[in-house]
């Protein structure tokens, strides 16, 4: 009651002789609804939040906002002209030099923003929670988001950032993040790794390092992804299980620094220094952007991870083709099988099991003798690929018989 009281006196809300207290039966998280007029929600508001402001509080569970969106063009002309906003979703936090952090609607606060700068100032509709722990903030920033299709991707970050910081510091000591970066918040090739490849990443280096590298040639090595936009996807749960000191691997955090290397010696080789710019088209560069590439490339890391000789030809492939890019990329867009169908670009566009698992056959060919990537070697790894599945749908054909 004392944080109402000091919301009123510093937000003057108009419904301030009846304000009614409402509370979320789910969560148990208590919340006001009002209209605050626009100078007061500027002037004390911010959308600088994080979801845990004491184990992460550098990092935000907001999306970043879009300011060429036409929607969003749209909104900042309806503010100027008067419009009258509603659901903006904060938290109010006396403490705080901004009290009124914006868990939802940061759209609406910059278009409201703006219209400040016209002189225009009404009262907007807000949704005001009080004293929420990290679970009922979890929750009010899912149900904001998703009033606006929250992308997949925010939520594994959100859901990440509530779990703990070691996934992100993992990322950040390897080089897959830069230091203070945080996982993209929407997918796209230049965007920051997502929390959905940096558990796919882990994943299927332990699923690889389950196999064992004699075996390889009878063994299904189709590397898997972690679902995304759930809270503890099951394959990541028991990763993280089985393998409870992964933080801590060694071996691990080498192939994570290793893939990195991979991805800056891609991008670098599409960089004209003479013209100061990216040359060639952004795919090429981008590919160790790709799921099934990653993945591919982390179950064979796994896999070799107590063959030094091996691994070291694996991890070596970033040095390769100081004149074309290491993945070669040109070469993989003509990858192909018989049997693909015609709208199939080659090897390197897709995620789907049949990706993942040529592309498995690739770095476990190329770590053979370390030449790099091959036309050649492509092709005789899309035939492993199809030849191993083959003979493993014949030896489930072959059991069902007895």
């Amino acid at each position: 009651m004392e944080d109402i009281e000091k919301f009123v006196e510093l937000f003057d809300p108009l419904e301030r002789e009846n304000l009614t207290l409402l509370r979320d039966h789910r969560t148990g998280a208590v919340f006001i609804e009002c209209h605050i007029l626009a100078s007061k929600i500027t002037s004390l508001g911010t959308t600088d939040v994080p979801l845990d402001a004491e184990a992460s509080a550098e990092y935000r569970a907001n999306r970043d906002v879009v300011a060429d969106h036409a929607a969003f063009e749209q909104m900042r002309s309806d503010a100027v002209e008067g419009r009258r906003f509603s659901n903006i979703v904060a938290e109010f936090d006396g403490e705080a030099d901004e009290p009124l952090k914006i868990i939802g609607g940061q759209h609406r606060f910059e278009a409201i923003s703006e219209a400040q700068e016209e002189d225009v100032d009404i009262e907007h509709g807000v949704k005001v929670y009080f004293q929420l722990d990290n679970e009922q903030r979890l929750d009010v920033q899912i149900i904001s988001n998703t009033n606006i299709s929250v992308s997949k991707e925010l939520l594994d970050r959100m859901f990440e950032t509530l779990a703990g910081a070691e996934l992100r510091d993992w990322c950040q000591k390897c080089g897959l993040l830069e230091k203070k970066q945080d996982f993209a918040d929407k997918p796209g090739r230049s965007n920051p790794i997502t929390v959905k490849e940096a558990r796919s990443f882990i994943t299927n280096y332990y699923l690889g390092k389950a196999v064992d590298s004699a075996d390889w040639a009878s063994r299904d090595t189709t590397p898997q992804l972690v679902e995304s936009g759930k809270r503890e996807p099951v394959i990541w749960r028991e990763t993280k299980q089985r393998h409870p000191e992964l933080w801590k691997d060694p071996k691990l955090r080498g192939a994570g620094k290793a893939f990195a290397a991979l991805r800056a010696a891609q991008m670098a080789a599409f960089y004209d220094n003479t013209k100061d710019k990216y040359m060639g088209p952004a795919d090429y560069r981008h590919k160790a952007k790709n799921l099934a590439l990653l993945a591919g490339w982390a179950f064979v890391a796994g896999c070799l991870s107590e063959n030094l000789t091996r691994l070291k030809r694996h991890y070596s492939l970033a040095e390769k083709g100081k004149s074309k890019d290491p993945l070669r990329a040109d070469l993989l867009a003509n990858g192909r099988h018989s049997t693909d169908p015609a709208n199939y670009r080659g090897l390197g566009y897709r995620s789907d099991p049949k990706e993942r698992g040529r592309f498995a056959e690739l770095f476990w060919l190329q770590a053979e003798k370390g030449l790099g990537i091959s036309k050649k070697g492509i092709e005789l790894a899309i035939q492993e690929y199809e030849a191993k599945q083959a003979n493993l749908r014949a030896r489930a054909m072959r059991d069902k018989l007895k």
